[in-house]
């Protein structure tokens, strides 16, 4: 169990970086879009996301 939660951690800091490495300027204007958003909206975000990575994890079950 605990080598799939390191290697979930390790895939998500994969893929989190990938757009500051591709993208510097593109990833900056987004964090500063990002920064300018209310916390409601931020947390809708984040869990619309929460919920799309439950859906994911549960039909590839």
């Amino acid at each position: 169990m605990w080598d799939d939660f390191i290697r979930a951690i390790a895939l998500v800091l994969v893929i989190e970086g990938m757009m500051p490495f591709l993208s510097p300027d593109g990833w900056r204007q987004a964090m500063i879009q990002a920064g300018r958003m209310t916390n409601k909206t931020l947390r809708t975000i984040g869990f619309a996301s929460m919920m799309i990575g439950v859906l994911v994890l549960y039909l590839n079950h």
